[in-house]
């Protein structure tokens, strides 16, 4: 069962809050899109999943009930079926400040408009039926009208990655609409969309 006519693709807010939690609970996904929020290190995040997801799972409610999260959803026949988080590299401290990231050319320059692909999550149904392509064009669609100079990604470059580990989206999925490679450091490559 695809997205379908009645699908849509919308901008995520305190409606879908108990919806989209319903999604990464459907997808065994402990994080609720809250790594890069939580203060602590890796192996305190990794207990944190192990043992608390439902703070984190609280925590995404909390955040997209008061709005305070740039995201989209994909709907179908009234349920959350996919998820697509946008955010400004200074509240990605954790990425662009990480070994692989930190100090590369193609982060230099005027910052102001320019945003990141935090992470996609398309319930394990829907996979492979173009519910994440609509997600992102939903995205590019939002970043033009909101005179973004840019969106940034950063898909997994490895040929062996799961879908389950694909969670910054699919590498061809941005070239197919038009991404360039900025960086190319496999298996951790940069990609942008410049509007």
């Amino acid at each position: 069962m695809g997205l379908g006519e009645a699908g849509s693709i919308e901008v995520a807010g305190p409606t879908h809050a108990q919806a989209v939690a319903r999604l990464f609970d459907r997808c065994d996904a402990p994080c609720f899109c809250q790594y890069f929020q939580f203060p602590g290190d890796n192996r305190e995040w990794q207990m944190r999943c192990g043992g608390d997801r439902e703070a984190n799972a609280r925590a995404l409610v909390l955040q997209l009930s008061a709005r305070e999260l740039r995201a989209f959803v994909a709907t179908s026949e009234g349920k959350v079926i996919g998820w697509l988080r946008l955010e400004q590299p200074d509240r990605l401290t954790k990425r662009y400040q990480g070994r692989l990231y930190r100090g590369l050319p193609c982060f230099e320059g005027q910052r102001a408009r320019v945003m990141s692909v935090v992470c996609f999550l398309v319930d394990p149904a829907f996979r492979g039926q173009g519910v994440a392509r609509r997600l992102l064009e939903a995205a590019l669609a939002w970043g033009r009208a909101e005179g973004l100079a840019a969106l940034e990604a950063f898909p997994r470059g490895a040929n062996d990655v799961t879908e389950e580990e694909q969670w910054t989206g699919p590498m061809g999925l941005y070239e197919g609409l038009g991404f360039a490679r900025v960086h190319d450091f496999s298996p951790y490559p940069v990609f942008r969309f410049d509007f």
